[in-house]
């Protein structure tokens, strides 16, 4: 792929729809400009989802590089961040279910209080600190249902897709995830 050479316009002042023919025609500026717009909420999912910043960071990787070979069958049906969230969603579920394949995956809770507080608002950080400990503190099901229902706003029909779950399946471990976060935060 031939990559140009200079680029006309500052990606920076593109609008998303510009950038991405762009990125699809193999321009690196403008897919740095995606990537630059994206990255933080990319790897805010990716750490809810997976609890470790270590592994979240991998996994933002992983993200980015399929999205450069993927960016091309981006049909513009949906919004751009919903593709790229879903993508996310997706690299993470096939990251964790890859390590319960091989029995390795623990979440590492000793360090818990080094992590970064990816929750964001205007809550007090020892509350925020204390319901991502929780968070990260859920069996794995109910840990995902929780944070793509409650936290990124996915239907319980589009979890039971992503994850292959039931929906009924979804709604029982949202149920359950809210009743241990209930006690764990009292």
């Amino acid at each position: 792929m031939d990559w140009p050479a200079t680029i006309a316009e500052d990606p920076a002042t593109m609008d998303e729809h510009r950038l991405i023919e762009r990125a699809k025609d193999g321009d690196l500026s403008a897919f740095e400009a995606l990537y630059r717009a994206h990255v933080a909420r990319v790897y805010a999912l990716c750490l809810r989802l997976w609890g470790d910043p270590e592994g979240a960071e991998e996994i933002v990787q992983d993200v980015f590089v399929k999205l450069w070979t993927k960016i091309g069958t981006f049909k513009g049906n949906s919004a751009f961040s919903s593709w790229l969230h879903r993508l996310a969603v997706n690299r993470t579920l096939d990251r964790i279910r890859s390590e319960r394949r091989r029995n390795a995956w623990e979440v590492d809770d000793e360090n818990a209080d080094e992590r970064p507080d990816a929750s964001g608002g205007n809550t007090a950080p020892e509350t925020r600190l204390a319901l991502e400990r929780a968070i990260r503190s859920l069996p794995d099901g109910a840990r995902t249902v929780l944070v793509l229902h409650d936290i990124e706003g996915f239907r319980h029909d589009e979890i039971a897709e992503l994850t292959g779950i039931a929906t009924g399946t979804s709604k029982a471990q949202l149920h359950r995830a809210r009743k241990l976060l209930r006690e764990r935060m009292k």
